[in-house]
């Protein structure tokens, strides 16, 4: 492509997405565009392709490693840095647009709220919410990340942390990074014993989320946590 079309395309693919945004464009496109930000004068198409050949999705050329997207061609470490904030940038302004005060009473309003939180997150992370009587929320606390185990997220760290802000109720939510919303027998034992924790003190364990990609399953909406109940209070 000689230096007027290489103009001509750029020119072009600016328009559209000021037009239409990046709905109607090819992943390529996605790419392009932003290519041309940190690689100014030379045709990235080919560089778009070879990201796609390499990561396979979009989304897995945003959620690559620095060092991987630095072996492609043409990526220079700006470039890396460039494809990897996008995510790290949407998971922000998702995060923001939550911070608005509310009341968060059902599954959907609480999945809603803490899915955000695990928005191209590629490790496990267990978070706590903390609400007041009115189900508003308190604040959301990091509890653990990485290789998570019974270890890294006891009931007494819960109960301090849930204690600490005052919270009369709290929700656990975690991630499975690479598998399926649904929980495992570890899952449910913690679940229990956190559940028990937090009743000695008057704090009620509102919900326990599973989360994986943009799928999340409610334990309290499986019936798990009316079971607890019933078994530890004869309801």
């Amino acid at each position: 492509m000689d230096k007027d079309l290489h103009a001509g395309h750029r020119g072009r693919l600016r328009s559209q997405f000021t037009k239409g945004g990046l709905d109607p464009m090819s992943d390529v496109n996605v790419l392009e565009l932003l290519l041309f930000y940190t690689i100014p004068r030379r045709d990235v198409n080919p560089i778009a392709h070879a990201l796609l050949n390499h990561f396979g999705t979009l989304s897995g050329v945003f959620e690559a490693p620095l060092e991987e997207l630095q072996k492609v061609p043409g990526v220079s470490e700006a470039t890396a840095i460039h494809l990897h904030l996008v995510p790290q940038a949407a998971r922000r302004y998702l995060l923001d647009q939550q911070s608005r005060v509310r009341l968060l009473r059902t599954p959907e309003q609480l999945g809603e709220y803490l899915m955000p939180f695990f928005f191209a997150q590629r490790t496990e992370h267990v978070y706590l919410l903390c609400l007041d009587a009115m189900c508003k929320p308190m604040g959301v606390r990091l509890l653990a990340q990485g290789e998570i185990n019974s270890a890294a997220v006891t009931p007494r760290k819960v109960v301090e942390t849930a204690l600490s802000v005052g919270a009369t109720s709290v929700v656990l939510a975690h991630n499975h990074p690479a598998g399926v919303a649904l929980p495992s027998q570890d899952d449910l034992d913690l679940t229990e014993k956190i559940f028990r924790a937090l009743d000695a003190v008057d704090v009620f364990l509102a919900d326990h989320l599973i989360f994986a990609d943009s799928d999340f399953l409610s334990l309290a909406e499986d019936g798990v946590i009316t079971k607890l109940l019933e078994e530890h209070h004869g309801l």
